[in-house]
């Protein structure tokens, strides 16, 4: 006897649904907030008279020198193509050739824009002099000095608490390996940019298989941003970098990986005191995700002013001392870290923030902090 019940219909969970459309935390609010605290971070950092000290104009000439370097190294490759192009012309004729041409500008683009070779140079500096991160202790220490300033009028007890005071006295540690060994850190460093690239680098290629080789980079726009943005922005974007030509869709992609890499080192050395698991480091970059990104594009652009990119460079991590103070609670003693570390995965405050002025953005405060029942700043208030 036939059955008489009617299939059952596949379970859909609404919430994991929802969930995959969710795009709060990758808003456009909160990328324009970004973009607008890369100028705002600039300028506070240009303001600090630290960094104009003899010892930082001898690192500022050094950065420059840097860039000529870099753009030096970079350039290495194209020179020896070209070197080999003009010995070959002595033996066959190129006038009427195109190839050549579509040949070095090609490597260039692929150096450029593929394998963001400018951004590995400049990053790969951090890993052997300290210059950054005592700009960026530097710049910290000066945001809090000035905003003590700012409100010296105003009742102690309802200021923020200082970041500088508690971040010095925790060890640093590579905010990813947690280790103090050069070797490790760069090893792991060169690791992680060979593995981008060559990935970058497999990803293009496949871009010029015959038949599907134009879905390639539609496709892996949509894997890379499915997640940021959700399932709607992201196939909007596939959609799209169908009709785009390949060039700008590299540019697009490439763009969106530097600046997100960019943002991570700039980060550096907040995360090489507070060391959050590789877990709660995920959690904190993703509820932060589009300010970061807004921070991070800005900053990217300016980098690739040549010569003064190493430069910008600098102004950079010292502006992400700014930005940590605005995306991030004031540090506790290194005791109370853990309780610290698990309240500040979830960006509390990001819509009262992005709500915020610019020439209001110290107005967030909320006392005590979240991470302790306890005011853990006691001094504020008995001043």
């Amino acid at each position: 006897m036939a059955s008489n019940e009617r299939p059952k219909r596949p379970h859909i969970d609404k919430e994991k649904l929802k969930e995959k459309f969710d795009t709060s935390h990758f808003d456009i609010n909160a990328i324009i907030r970004g973009a607008q605290l890369t100028l705002v971070g600039a300028h506070r950092a240009l303001q600090n008279p630290g960094i104009f000290t003899s010892q930082h104009y001898k690192q500022a000439a050094i950065a420059v020198a840097g860039g000529i370097a870099i753009r030096l190294l970079i350039a290495i490759p194209i020179i020896g193509i070209k070197v080999l192009l003009w010995a070959i012309s002595l033996f066959y004729s190129l006038e009427n050739a195109t190839w050549d041409d579509k040949l070095v500008n090609g490597l260039g683009f692929v150096e450029e824009h593929v394998l963001q070779a400018p951004l590995f140079f400049m990053t790969l500096m951090r890993y052997f002099t300290p210059t950054l991160d005592t700009l960026f202790m530097d710049s910290i220490k000066w945001v809090d000095t000035t905003y003590v300033q700012k409100h010296k009028a105003d009742d102690p007890s309802k200021l923020r608490g200082m970041y500088y005071p508690t971040l010095i006295q925790y060890s640093v540690r590579d905010g990813s390996t947690h280790s103090s060994s050069t070797a490790e850190n760069v090893s792991m460093f060169l690791y992680r940019f060979a593995r981008k690239g060559l990935i970058s680098l497999v990803i293009f290629g496949a871009s010029y298989l015959p038949l599907v080789g134009r879905f390639v980079l539609p496709a892996a726009s949509f894997w890379t941003f499915h997640n940021a943005v959700g399932l709607g922005p992201a196939s909007i974007i596939f959609g799209t970098g169908i009709v785009l030509p390949r060039r700008y869709l590299v540019i697009f992609l490439q763009s969106y990986f530097a600046s997100r890499s960019l943002m991570r080192e700039l980060l550096e050395p907040y995360f090489a005191r507070i060391h959050f698991t590789k877990e709660e480091k995920k959690k904190w970059f993703r509820s932060r995700e589009g300010l970061l990104f807004g921070f991070g594009i800005g900053f990217y652009i300016l980098l690739r002013v040549p010569l003064l990119g190493v430069l910008i460079y600098g102004i950079a991590e010292a502006s992400t001392a700014y930005l940590i103070t605005k995306i991030s609670d004031p540090p506790p003693p290194p005791s109370q870290v853990q309780e610290f570390k698990t309240s500040q995965t979830e960006w509390k405050d990001k819509h009262k923030f992005l709500s915020l002025s610019l020439a209001n953005l110290d107005a967030l405060i909320e006392e005590p902090p979240p991470y302790s029942p306890e005011d853990p700043f006691p001094s504020r208030s008995a001043r």
